[in-house]
């Protein structure tokens, strides 16, 4: 497995969310069954894995920690809190503390190398937040910090106070909106950039019908792509990719990633699966490069296509998720 940087952390080029091994898709797996993925995902040559306080109240938290425990020390963990409402600074620093704590403790450690703020509200200043990271920094209680979703003027006032290692956000083929000016600032600050739902939920492995139906807490009957409609009119997309596909020898997933990690060496996905054969295509993704022939013929037909549907803060929440 390659590896990349994100701010001073070295991680495999590809990562591993958690978070769909416990809620997103429906009743979560077994411990056991977490275990066998995260660690097969480690025998690959992952060592980027991401969790959250707000994954499954904390349970995601404990299950990643203790299928970790036994290479903690071989791994960057992240995890993320949220906070909204207008705490007061000294509030705020009490509260972000007990939100680390109670996760280190779940997560069977004594630091995380990477600690995000869960979405960025107007109603509390970045700045703020950041001088909490730097504090937590200096006590080595985290290594790094981030954020996640946000907007190229929280990231410089944050990154003006206290360094940010790392922007997580919404990025893939089918979303893109931060192209324009998060990613160039991070690029030109030296932040990473950890993309998020990298195959659009699923929807980039080709692997999606028409006819499909989701229930209970699965996104997806949430998610605007996933339309009937909407799924038939991304066609040509799916044709897209399916063709380079066959070219290279690889999968509509595999080329879906290796063009993402081809626009810089800064950008680390964390693609999510609950089935050990996605993970190792995912992971096997890095080593999938496009020529700059192949990746300029992709971005001149993406250009051509319209895509239909997306995925929001706002609709996940009729479901009680956060990504």
């Amino acid at each position: 497995m390659r590896t990349r940087n994100i701010g001073p952390l070295e991680v495999s080029a590809v990562g591993l969310g958690a978070m769909g091994l416990s809620q997103g898709y429906g009743a979560g797996v077994s411990g056991s069954e977490a275990t066998g993925l995260i660690r097969k995902a480690f025998d690959l040559g992952c060592t980027f894995f991401d969790t959250a306080e707000g994954y499954a109240a904390g349970a995601n938290e404990e299950l990643t920690g203790a299928a970790l425990a036994p290479i903690r020390d071989q791994v960057v963990l992240a995890t993320k809190f949220y906070i909204g409402g207008s705490p007061t600074r000294a509030e705020l620093g009490k509260e972000i503390r007990t939100r680390l704590d109670a996760s280190l403790s779940r997560l069977g450690t004594d630091h995380v190398e990477l600690y995000y703020q869960h979405r960025v509200p107007d109603s509390i200043p970045v700045e703020d937040i950041a001088a909490v990271m730097g504090e937590l920094i200096d006590e080595g209680k985290i290594l790094g910090w981030g954020q996640s979703q946000a907007t190229e003027k929280q990231i410089r006032r944050a990154h003006a106070v206290t360094p940010l290692t790392a922007v997580q956000s919404e990025y893939s083929i089918m979303e893109r909106m931060f192209e324009q000016d998060v990613i160039p600032a991070c690029e030109e600050l030296g932040i990473g950039f950890v993309p998020f739902s990298p195959l659009a939920t699923g929807f980039l492995t080709g692997r999606i019908a028409a006819d499909d139906t989701y229930t209970g807490a699965d996104v997806r009957r949430v998610i605007t792509r996933f339309d009937k409609d909407n799924i038939r009119a991304n066609q040509p997309l799916l044709d897209l990719l399916t063709g380079f596909a066959e070219e290279k020898g690889a999968t509509p997933a595999q080329i879906s990633l290796a063009w993402m990690l081809h626009k810089g060496d800064f950008i680390v996905p964390i693609p999510g699966s609950r089935r050990i054969e996605r993970v190792e295509e995912n992971l096997g993704a890095a080593e999938v490069e496009l020529t700059a022939d192949e990746f300029g013929r992709i971005e001149s037909e993406l250009a051509r296509i319209e895509i239909h549907g997306n995925r929001t803060d706002e609709d996940i929440a009729r479901l009680g998720i956060l990504d």
